[in-house]
């Protein structure tokens, strides 16, 4: 079986090697780095400048540990973004490595289907060459999405591409977007010292997660001085000397030296081929795939954020899992009921399932456990107690529908929910489930026994 991957991100990686675990003669075509958009723009880059921003913070309250240090604390950008760049580095080596030992063939330049069983590739030095393939997967991931009120420039109005590569600290952002990527920004930028202020036209940050949740992280943002601005309406962008004005309905101005905007993701589809090859395609330009990864031309799948569905790293990978075992002759198809969620805000948020407001639209009869972090002894021992423990449970069967944590290392923390609805326990099973002590999976624990108004150290209810 001769199988070709057209991307190389946390999707198309993956199918490459699954493939060749399978048997398969893989060759992957890359227009840029391997690890695509989640390992040298996105997820790793990312999480590397939060973790220097929460050394930072930790740094800064050092005397409330007992450790005597003088002095201030201060980023020093440079080096900050030099460790970024070693990390992503080594992460690239080792795919690279991880195809040499798997007999993978790496091709660089830019891929276009010809036909159903062949791709064009333009190479950088502008030569062509032509693959032949039993099977394609098309992993192309996706980009910042460019609005034309927001033109993008790398200096003044930026993309979260941009971001990840600030030479220097600006005093003050504007963020457009209060989604996922904009309140990791926000708090990475004012852990740095930057004043941050956040545009967001919905009523609340994070929409899309349980509200509860969201409201618990705009009050962190507003101990941290982060201004959160909801239900506002941007109607110009314009260059100041200084930098960047927002006019908003109204007439309100927002003046800062920089603009980030995140205000969703386009996919990368243009010039691929699929629609003249009759690919069926969506309005936003998603592949259409079934439960196999398979497209509407036997032989072509696709995975990963092209086909518009949850666009997260590790459901591309699985996906990528799913369309190489199929297009080896290995039946698979991919489930969406039980996917993890994590969100790398200070504190960090943890989701897997329905969120509250879905469970009430769907009319599911519900009860709710929670439990607050600073009941927990491991939270004060490490001196983070803010946060929140969530778990939803079917009313009359007991069976998990979410689980929603934000606090100290929620998006671990997130598995052990995760783990419970793979296997099918309800909220008691979970509850007599024993906890190590001191630890801070014990709150999932004591939500899980206030499902049923069990939890004995809760203090909302002490």
């Amino acid at each position: 079986m001769n199988i070709v991957v057209v991307g190389a991100g946390p999707g198309g990686y993956v199918a490459a090697l699954k493939a060749a675990q399978l048997g398969a003669m893989v060759t992957v075509v890359e227009r840029s780095e391997v690890g695509g958009t989640c390992l040298n723009r996105g997820c790793i880059p990312t999480k590397s400048l939060v973790a220097s921003a929460e050394a930072l913070a930790k740094a800064r309250r050092l005397g409330e540990f007992g450790i005597d240090a003088s002095g201030d604390f201060r980023p020093n950008i440079a080096s900050i973004l030099d460790r970024k760049n070693k990390i992503v580095e080594t992460q690239r080596k080792g795919i690279r490595a991880l195809f040499k030992n798997a007999g993978i063939t790496l091709i660089e330049g830019r891929a276009c289907l010809q036909g159903p069983r062949t791709i064009r590739v333009d190479k950088p030095d502008g030569s062509q060459i032509s693959l032949g393939a039993d099977r394609i997967i098309l992993a192309t991931g996706s980009r910042p999405a460019a609005l034309p009120l927001f033109p993008f420039d790398s200096e003044i109005i930026l993309s979260s591409d941009d971001a990840v590569d600030l030479k220097e600290l600006s005093s003050s952002f504007i963020i457009i977007g209060a989604g996922v990527i904009g309140c990791e920004f926000a708090c990475i930028l004012r852990e740095f010292g930057c004043e941050v202020t956040i545009l967001e036209a919905l009523p609340r940050a994070l929409s899309t997660e349980d509200a509860e949740i969201a409201e618990i992280l705009e009050k962190e943002f507003r101990k941290k001085k982060i201004k959160l601005l909801t239900g506002v309406v941007v109607e110009s962008v314009s260059r100041k000397e200084t930098g960047v004005a927002v006019t908003l309905k109204g007439d309100k101005e927002i003046v800062a030296e920089k603009l980030l905007v995140s205000v969703g993701r386009a996919l990368n589809t243009e010039g691929l081929g699929v629609e003249t090859l009759g690919v069926a395609v969506g309005p936003r330009g998603q592949i259409a795939v079934n439960e196999k990864m398979e497209t509407t031309i036997p032989g072509i799948y696709a995975i990963g954020d092209v086909t518009g569905g949850m666009l997260l790293a590790h459901v591309a990978s699985k996906q990528g899992m799913i369309a190489a075992s199929n297009a080896c002759g290995v039946d698979a198809l991919m489930d969406y009921r039980v996917v993890p969620a994590g969100i790398f805000t200070l504190p960090e948020i943890g989701s897997v399932g329905l969120r509250e407001h879905q469970v009430k639209n769907q009319g599911i009869p519900y009860r709710i456990g929670r439990f607050a972090v600073r009941g927990l002894g491991k939270a004060h021992a490490i001196g983070e107690i803010s946060g929140l423990m969530k778990v939803l449970a079917h009313a009359e069967t007991d069976a998990l529908l979410g689980v929603h944590i934000i606090g100290p290392h929620a998006t671990d923390l997130i598995h052990e929910g995760a783990a419970a609805m793979q296997a099918g326990m309800t909220a008691r099973a979970l509850a007599a489930m024993i906890h190590a002590h001191p630890t801070l999976a014990e709150g999932v624990m004591e939500a899980a026994e206030d499902v049923h108004g069990a939890a004995i150290h809760n203090p909302e209810k002490s």
